[in-house]
């Protein structure tokens, strides 16, 4: 299989501070993979970097210009009240993410195939804010699925949706991979969704591991990407993170860390 994107000595910087520092990393066709790591370790930085959406400092990162990258953000970084029905909010993948009214007929019957298929047809002319999360995080996945990306990116699909929608969510992804899209997703869950995934990176400013779940998600890998102690059971032939706290009596105080 063809590398789809590929990082060779990669850093990347917002001002003086270094966020991803030496990454090498290739991502192919028929990948599937969840990206790990504590807040601030470059999770987000490392999909945007895929997506163009910021250079590389040092390094190089390699991308065939035919390969179709759609990224999908945080939910939690979208302004929702900004006057835009969902239909729009679509068509934008279209426009390089403006708001204008001379979409073609042509795109505007392929944003409602797109919402179709994902089963939103129906809430074209809604307005954003008055969708559920679930609702929420379909529009951004079809705006992303507009541009015909062989390469889907996702910062935190399930981020703040209750264990339901998360099901829906996950269900989604995994049959737009089964149709053939390489997928690269970021998520603070190890348990409900980092475990189930096919393969793993942990990233901490740099690619602390890579592989399957029962392969890094080990105390070893796991402290090295967290910076604390992490204990990790088998249950089911799955990896379970458990936290780790560590309780310290000193002048009367009481101290806990936690993974």
């Amino acid at each position: 299989m063809s590398d789809l994107v590929r990082f060779e000595g990669v850093s990347c910087r917002y001002g003086r501070d270094a966020v991803l520092v030496g990454i090498d990393l290739a991502l192919g066709e028929g990948d599937f993979v969840g990206v790990v790591g504590p807040s601030g370790s470059g999770k987000t930085t490392l999909l945007r970097a895929m997506a163009g959406i910021i250079p590389a400092s040092t390094g190089v990162i390699l991308r065939d210009r035919k390969v179709g990258v759609g990224y999908v953000p945080q939910v939690e970084t979208v302004n929702w009240y900004f006057p835009v029905t969902v239909l729009q909010v679509v068509l934008m993948a279209r426009i390089g993410g403006r708001l204008t009214p001379w979409s073609s007929k042509q795109d505007v019957g392929r944003a409602n195939e797109v919402l179709d298929r994902l089963g939103i047809g129906d809430l074209a002319s809604r307005h954003i804010r008055e969708l559920s999360g679930g609702q929420q995080q379909r529009v951004f996945i079809a705006r992303a699925m507009l541009r015909e990306p062989a390469l889907l990116l996702m910062d935190e699909p399930t981020s703040g949706v209750d264990v339901r929608t998360r099901h829906d969510v996950m269900h989604l992804i995994h049959e737009l991979h089964h149709e053939g899209l390489a997928v690269v997703l970021t998520t603070h869950d190890l348990n409900g969704i980092a475990a189930h995934l096919p393969e793993l990176i942990c990233l901490n400013r740099e690619v602390i591991a890579r592989g399957k779940p029962s392969e890094v998600m080990s105390p070893e890998v796991l402290e090295r990407t967290y910076g604390a102690p992490v204990e990790v059971l088998q249950h089911g032939g799955m990896p379970v993170v458990v936290e780790h706290y560590e309780t310290d009596v000193r002048e009367g105080e009481h101290h806990e860390h936690s993974a």
